[in-house]
């Protein structure tokens, strides 16, 4: 074992993931001086989400100067809401300008990592090798597994089946029937992006969505050189983006009644391209905008009005070989399945591979549902902390603002350990997770995801909402802007023991009462 431990590589921090939080961690530590790290991917390239969905018509629904990073503006953005071809572009090229390439490791999907008490440092299995680090960054994010629903029969199918994350582009769907499963917000850019080359297309809708006009559009070449010439325009643009939306938090999160307005621009929108008023009956939501993520799209509604488009309001319940047999009884026959069924959001798989100083994974410590003080450190699990981690997510807002401030707090994690200087780690009491995540739940309880009478992907198993951050991303990054060690166990190695000592003056219940109120 001794030997084993001399050839083993160590760093200083392992960052998992190379989508928008690897690459950002990564960036922030170099600016931090921190040069002794790896970003381990499991996967040929960078750009995580943007990298794995390539279906036709994938774009974000945030706006470009909005969705990027705020030390790495674009003034080149050619659309107002850029395509992933674009978004994918965008991160090969920090990955390129901020000198990160050395630093990635390529196929390294992580098996397992564990907290070794006596070492203080993580121990990594990856598909490339075993390394051990000081600290780790968990940036797999929540949209990276994802789920394909158990359906029965579907075995028996003697067609193509795939997920909209894996888009298999080999196979043409020219004049094949084709069964889209799911309405959210993969489905609707895939519906209208494969409707003119299908010779038939049938939607299966478990839950109508509410869908607003995109308004998108070309950015003009003169904008693109204003940008180019005066940075401040850029950084003006992001900032009114910004600032539309933090004033929109408001009705989301107190005041959900105030959003009746907001559905009756959706109706009129579904009015004008949806003549039919059965096909208008199914596609009309019967609970409050906002509780499912609004989507957007000018094309989605034009598409399901086409001959060739059938919409079934009714999930799918079992396959019958070529047969797809809706929850409603109705059947259709196709060719191929394509699943837009989203991902494991509140149960990520990477959770089953963490293994905590309490030997626990941490899909076991969050069976109850996930909890971390301030979306980023969960109790057992020192000196780890994750990116867009419980309670972070965003309704209405760009996840980079959310992102840059969770890079502000892991920057600040490690000047505390540097400060407190040699062998240490930081564990979260279990008084302060809870604390944070009772304040995070009571706020909660008035938004429109809890109160919009929808079931929604934000919910976990038990139907708590763990998934979306209850106020504005100012809020968020003044609650993040520092580590208050009140909130930590400061561990050393063990002096003649088989596990770390806590040290410090403060209590649990000291660290709880001293915690930072969420705003």
């Amino acid at each position: 074992m001794a030997e084993h431990e001399q050839v083993r590589e160590h760093v200083r921090v392992a960052v998992v993931g190379s989508g928008f939080g690897g690459l950002g961690a990564a960036v922030r530590l170099r600016r931090e001086g921190i040069t002794d790290f790896v970003v381990l991917e499991r996967a040929g390239s960078v750009g995580g989400t943007w990298r794995d969905n390539s279906y036709p018509g994938c774009a974000c629904d945030v706006p470009s100067h909005l969705y990027s990073f705020s030390f790495a503006p674009n003034p080149d953005w050619p659309r107002t809401f850029s395509g992933q071809r674009h978004i994918r572009a965008y991160l090969e090229h920090v990955a390129d300008t901020f000198g990160l390439r050395p630093h990635i490791r390529f196929d390294s999907e992580v098996k397992r990592m564990a907290w070794d008490a006596e070492r203080l440092c993580w121990d990594i299995e990856t598909a490339s090798g075993d390394l051990s680090a000081d600290f780790v960054v968990s940036a797999t994010g929540p949209l990276s597994d994802p789920r394909i629903p158990d359906i029965p029969g579907l075995d028996t199918f003697p067609g193509k089946v795939f997920h909209s994350a894996r888009w298999d582009h080999d196979h043409d769907l020219t004049g094949k029937r084709v069964a889209m499963i799911g309405t959210g917000a993969s489905a609707i850019q895939i519906v209208p992006s494969i409707q003119p080359q299908v010779s038939r297309l049938t939607l299966f809708q478990r839950t109508p969505a509410w869908v607003m006009p995109r308004m998108d559009r070309a950015i003009s070449g003169a904008e693109r050189a204003l940008h180019r010439a005066l940075p401040v325009t850029t950084q003006l643009r992001r900032g009114l983006l910004w600032g539309i939306r933090e004033l929109q938090v408001q009705a989301f999160t107190k005041h959900p009644n105030e959003l009746g307005f907001v559905e009756q621009i959706a109706k009129r929108n579904m009015a004008r391209a949806i003549k039919d008023p059965a096909l208008r009956a199914k596609l009309t939501p019967d609970y409050r905008i906002g509780c499912k993520r609004i989507l957007l799209s000018s094309d989605y509604y034009p598409a399901l009005a086409r001959p060739n488009v059938d919409v079934v309001a009714s999930g799918l319940s079992e396959v019958r070989g070529p047969v797809l047999v809706a929850a409603d009884g109705s059947e259709a026959e196709a060719d191929v399945i394509i699943f837009g069924t989203g991902f494991h959001v509140t149960d990520m798989p990477i959770a089953e591979r963490v293994v905590g100083a309490d030997g626990r994974t941490l899909a076991e410590t969050w069976k109850g549902g996930m909890e971390a003080l301030r979306g980023a450190s969960a109790a057992g699990f020192p000196n780890w902390m994750t990116i867009i981690g419980p309670n972070t997510g965003l309704g209405n807002s760009s996840m980079i603002l959310m992102i840059e401030s969770q890079l502000n707090y892991m920057a600040d994690y490690l000047r505390q350990l540097d400060v407190l200087g040699g062998r240490v780690a930081l564990d979260a009491r279990p008084a302060a997770v809870q604390g944070w995540n009772h304040r995070v739940q009571e706020r909660m309880k008035r938004t429109v995801w809890n109160t919009g009478g929808c079931t929604s992907w934000y919910l976990d198993a038990s139907g708590r909402n763990t998934t979306i951050w209850p106020g504005t991303t100012a809020e968020f990054r003044r609650a993040t802007r520092r580590v208050n060690l009140a909130e930590y166990e400061v561990l050393r190695p063990p002096s003649g023991r088989g596990t770390a000592t806590a040290t410090g003056e403060t209590t649990e219940q000291t660290a709880g009462e001293n915690a930072e109120a969420v705003a």
